[in-house]
């Protein structure tokens, strides 16, 4: 058994033994598991796709005289931030749209611009045009502001998404007679197609599917900057069933995330539009996954052919919440094209990159290696790590809200 403190300090002398969860496949292939666990310190994992729970809070600054945004309209770029909070502070979500869109208006919508592509800008070092009204008070006098704002000037910028890195997520078909816009992408009607959206493989919560390694205060590559679990993710449900190698074979744990947005890099964060669904923010999280011992490594040399997920219909039963499944598929069968889905052999895609998630567990693997970036010991496990995965299940059932 190793610890993380020791792991550290061999990174810190330049002894480290970094590999990619990839490497490790390969690894124990070819030596067995505890050849590898005596051998390795660190895996590193890497996911890049979309996530539509995402935002960032700012604190602009006072203007003079000053202004109470609280209560009161900020946009960037023609879309609308929350303001609920204080004076200037404002948070912009992934999702967010100009109230001029037209939205689904004229079938499918385009999405063109949205939340998601001015945090991208921003981080790109674009200006960006603040607009703001308020009701004005005696200490806040001002009622409107307009002005240009760039991310070096905030006094905080920081990106804080509330569910990111989702462990595994269903592939999407449409059995309607007609193609449907979703935010798994585009399905075409009669199964024509299946959309999945994962690393596999390379994806951080699949190569430590018991949260062993992963908790609160969790140091992550964020955005391509430097980040931290901050809490488990919504919806985070650790009680999804699982195979005998332990990982969930539908959609399961979840974290939320911080960051400073000032480091972080466009090529990481970008805004991404979803035809007749809406804007959201394509996000890159890498994971260093500490070999604490032979377990560590079990779950972390996980191949494709051994994650399995659901095949779900998202032009009925997604929708309607009609439970059940159309069939199980592993991300070996996925990434090889096509699928046999109720007999008929159906072409896939993957909304998240596979090469790109492959660059930021390589990216991960050299800060580590060059001694730029040390392992944080978890402050708090997710929920479930404690007893393996027992944890109350989410409700996946129409809350019964009282009709109006």
């Amino acid at each position: 058994m190793k610890t993380i403190k020791e792991i550290n300090e061999k990174i810190k002398k330049g002894e480290a033994v970094v590999v990619t969860a990839e490497e490790i496949i390969e690894l124990v292939d070819k030596k067995g598991l505890k050849k590898a666990a005596q051998e390795v310190d660190v895996v590193t994992t890497g996911t890049f796709g979309p996530m539509c729970s995402s935002g960032a809070y700012f604190n602009i600054g006072h203007s003079k005289p000053r202004i109470k945004l609280g209560g009161g309209v900020c946009k960037f770029n023609d879309v609308p931030l929350y303001t609920g909070f204080a004076a200037v502070d404002v948070y912009l979500g992934a999702t967010a749209v100009p109230d001029d869109d037209p939205r689904n208006k004229v079938f499918p919508g385009e999405f063109k611009y949205g939340g998601g592509h001015v945090i991208q800008e921003l981080v790109a070092g674009k200006d960006v045009r603040l607009e703001a009204t308020a009701y004005g008070t005696d200490c806040y006098p001002r009622k409107r502001l307009e002005t240009y704002i760039n991310l070096k000037d905030l006094n905080e910028a920081v990106l804080f998404n509330i569910r990111n890195c989702y462990q595994n997520y269903n592939v999407a078909v449409n059995l309607s007679d007609k193609t449907i816009y979703t935010y798994m992408g585009m399905l075409k009607p009669q199964i024509g197609n299946a959309n999945y959206c994962s690393a596999g493989q390379l994806s951080p919560l699949l190569k430590d599917p018991c949260y062993k390694t992963i908790g609160i205060g969790t140091k992550i590559f964020l955005g391509g900057g430097i980040g931290y679990v901050a809490w488990q993710g919504t919806q985070h449900n650790p009680a999804t069933k699982r195979k005998d190698n332990g990982v969930p074979n539908a959609p399961a744990g979840t974290i939320a995330v911080i960051g400073d947005l000032k480091q972080m890099k466009a090529e990481w964060l970008v805004g991404t539009s979803m035809l007749g669904y809406g804007v959201t923010l394509t996000v890159g999280i890498g994971v260093p996954i500490p070999v604490l011992g032979e377990e560590t490594i079990r779950y972390a040399a996980a191949k494709d052919e051994e994650i399995y997920t659901q095949i779900v219909d998202y032009s009925e039963s997604y929708p309607q919440m009609v439970p059940g499944s159309l069939g199980e598929v592993n991300y070996a069968q996925l990434k090889t094209g096509k699928i046999i889905v109720q007999g008929k052999e159906v072409p896939t895609g993957n909304l998240s990159s596979y090469s790109r998630a492959r660059e930021i567990a390589e990216e991960l693997k050299s800060w580590i290696k060059k001694g730029d970036f040390l392992l944080t010991e978890p402050v708090v496990p997710l929920p479930g790590a404690e007893s393996g995965y027992a944890f109350k299940p989410l409700k996946e059932r129409p809350i019964n809200y009282k009709e109006i």
